[in-house]
């Protein structure tokens, strides 16, 4: 679940860079002196340089690749690494804690904040008859992949995997996104798709931790779960009293539902799951991704975009530390775990997604214009990425570390599916399928941009 949407914006939390807007956030005139003028260019060129990197989810193949190396080359140290704590080796409040259980809260929460926009005039699931394929596609996306995760444990004969069926059921969505726009073009509606079927994918995946996937070593107390209501009815209290700032929500809903889950024995960080929806939104989504894109960078003044705006880019750098703590697998901890796991997402969600999509467009409800049976099976194909989100249901479907590390490899390993995409892409000529690009409503239009239609006053 780590969506990246271009946002230009540093570590920090500084504004970006765009053609209207300097290192600072300020119009750029004319008459400034040279030097002033070279260093905020080379100040905007740092800025977008840092955002591809973002853009690119370098921070987490790096920590993933970090991991790997480490765990081979020193399997002791980088264990001693992520279970160090400062209040002792044995103590559960570790730096595998602080990522896990704190840090990925915000990383689904702002997943959290893709799905309720969706919901919004103009959102992917507005009005329902458009999504009803793309959700027929999710769905496939998930029976699709466990139908073969437990085909191959029947196959297999080994019944100490079967937990892990729910590892393959979600997409990592940043890769999608990324690997779909280099497989189909920036404007091919296959991405759009795609990236609907990811959020809602996860959206299932975020049930399947919660439901299936308890602490073994605690059972679940449903009584504390009063407090994730609490936390809930407190969020819509702030609404309906017309507060604005996010920090609100967080210091008082959030934590209050963060401490529900932990004391109910489920997991935590899924806490802004329940606190999100009940940020103020605007009324009108302009499509996944888009708020912090070239002219519509900075225009958006509602609690549920200024928290995304706040978040992602810190939260894109801290994939760098949830890969380094949940990637380091031992490459001879490969087995029946790390086949299920990668066929699972290679063959039966890119299967489950095209059977599903493409019946219910025989039955009527269609794909989008521009996409066809090609470029909805490349669109599969993407889909079998399951990085992120997978590592982490990787770590809480099984205890035993040789199961878990054998289907964090099956996760990792599924990084295949972008170069089987690429070239299934271009064997199949899906770019040339997409439809010429519509123009952009005109009030959404820079004014400073050639040939832009001026906003009615």
């Amino acid at each position: 679940m780590s969506p990246h949407g271009g946002r230009a914006r540093g570590c920090r939390g500084q504004r970006g860079s765009s053609p209207r807007y300097g290192a600072h956030g300020a119009s750029l005139k004319f008459g400034g002196t040279l030097p002033m003028s070279l260093a905020m260019a080379d100040s905007a060129h740092d800025r977008g340089l840092f955002a591809k990197l973002l853009e690119l989810s370098v921070p987490l193949v790096s920590g993933v690749a970090l991991a790997v190396l480490w765990a081979n080359l020193d399997a002791e140290g980088y264990a001693h690494f992520v279970h160090w704590s400062p209040f002792g080796h044995d103590s559960h409040y570790g730096i595998h804690f602080a990522v896990n259980d704190i840090f990925m809260a915000l990383f689904f929460g702002i997943a959290a904040k893709e799905i309720v926009e969706s919901v919004l005039p103009g959102g992917a699931l507005n009005p329902p008859r458009k999504a009803v394929n793309p959700l027929l596609g999710t769905l496939g996306g998930v029976l699709g992949p466990v139908g073969a995760y437990f085909a191959w444990v029947a196959f297999t004969g080994d019944q100490s995997i079967a937990n892990g069926w729910g590892i393959p059921t979600a997409t990592d969505i940043a890769l999608a996104w990324l690997i779909a726009r280099l497989t189909f073009g920036k404007s091919h509606p296959a991405v759009q798709f795609l990236l609907l079927l990811a959020v809602a994918d996860d959206a299932l995946g975020l049930g399947i931790i919660a439901i299936f996937y308890p602490d073994p070593a605690h059972p679940v107390a449903p009584a504390f779960l009063g407090l994730v209501a609490g936390a809930m009815a407190f969020a819509f209290a702030l609404r309906k009293g017309g507060v604005k700032s996010f920090w609100a929500y967080l210091a008082g809903p959030g934590v209050m539902s963060w401490f529900g889950l932990y004391l109910a024995h489920l997991h935590p960080a899924l806490a802004l799951v329940a606190v999100v929806p009940f940020m103020p939104s605007a009324e009108h989504d302009e499509g996944l991704f888009q708020e912090g894109v070239g002219a519509h960078a900075g225009t958006h003044t509602d609690t549920l975009n200024r928290f995304e705006h706040f978040f992602k880019a810190p939260v894109d750098c801290g994939l760098f530390f949830f890969g380094l703590a949940n990637a380091g697998v031992v490459f001879s901890n490969v087995g029946n775990a790390t086949w299920g796991v990668l066929l699972a997402l290679l063959v039966g969600k890119t299967v489950g997604i095209f059977f599903f999509a493409f019946l219910g467009d025989r039955l009527g409800f269609p794909l989008p214009q521009g996409m066809n049976a090609r470029s909805l099976l490349v669109a599969g194909m993407i889909a079998g990425l399951g990085l992120t989100v997978a590592l982490f249901v990787a770590g809480v479907a099984f205890t035993d570390r040789g199961l878990q590390g054998a289907a964090k490899m099956g996760a990792l390993l599924s990084v295949v599916a972008a170069p089987l995409a690429l070239v299934a892409g271009k064997l199949l000529g899906v770019r040339e399928l997409a439809p010429a690009r519509k123009p952009e409503r005109p009030e959404l239009k820079d004014p400073s941009s050639p040939g832009s239609i001026p906003a009615p006053a």
